[in-house]
């Protein structure tokens, strides 16, 4: 159910690719997050952290990954798409979110110093905004997630 709940049946090839994102930002000495947008089982943009390669602090997976499909769609609304990535959101990933209207957001790894769905705000929920986008976490993926986070972290102490 969306709107917090835990589920499992996310369509697994789309975490799986976002993750496979995830591990080339690594590859790259980037954060490894990796995101996709998908619509009508077709990924329209895919994007992962590239703040350091691109100098560009707004880099991060969501953003890339929503360049792409407003690229692909010639048009920087998307709703009905899903956002599949392999950490929870930040404020300025959420605000892209509402504004390129995106229909849904699955996350595998919550992330507990920015994360803005909620794990401290939950800014996908507040009624202010416009338009809504629901959500949910994909706790199949979480552990792979933050697996490669920890590890990520851990090489370069």
């Amino acid at each position: 159910m969306f709107g917090g709940y835990r589920m499992t049946d996310v369509q697994p090839d789309f975490m799986a690719r976002a993750l496979q994102l995830a591990k080339e930002a690594a590859e790259a000495g980037e954060v490894p997050v990796g995101a996709l947008v998908v619509q009508d089982g077709r990924i329209l943009g895919e994007g992962r952290n590239a703040q350091i390669g691109a100098t560009d602090p707004t880099a991060h997976a969501e953003i890339n990954a929503l360049r792409a499909a407003a690229s692909a769609l010639d048009n920087y609304r998307m709703p009905g798409a899903t956002l599949y990535v392999t950490l929870e959101p930040c404020s300025m990933c959420c605000g892209a979110l509402v504004h390129a209207r995106i229909g849904s957001l699955v996350f595998a790894a919550r992330e507990p110093r920015a994360g803005a769905v909620v794990s401290t705000r939950n800014l996908l929920n507040e009624s202010a905004f416009n338009h809504r986008v629901s959500w949910r976490e994909d706790a199949e993926n979480a552990p792979a997630s933050a697996a490669l986070l920890r590890a990520f972290f851990r090489e370069r102490r």
